[in-house]
């Protein structure tokens, strides 16, 4: 992943980190593969939560897209449905 890339998605995690750090959780950069799909772990609280699904897509996934249009999808590597 080019550094500028990084930067920016970096800076829109940025803008939504600290609702995830107030429950207790955050979320980490695993890999942008080569179709523009974000692989994010969830960390802390956000690994467990029951609403993670929700987060991700409404939070997450929102403002990822807002910052960095060509991401196509965003996908958390840990996620399990409960």
């Amino acid at each position: 992943m080019e550094a500028g890339l990084r930067e920016k998605i970096e800076f829109a995690l940025d803008t939504i980190r600290p609702y995830l750090e107030a429950d207790g959780g955050n979320v980490r950069i695993v890999e942008l593969t080569d179709d523009f799909v974000l692989k994010l772990e969830l960390v802390g609280n956000c690994g467990s939560c029951p609403m993670s699904s929700m987060t991700l897509k409404a939070g997450v996934e929102e403002a990822i897209k807002r910052a960095i249009p060509e991401i196509v999808r965003v996908e958390a590597v840990n996620l399990t449905m409960a």
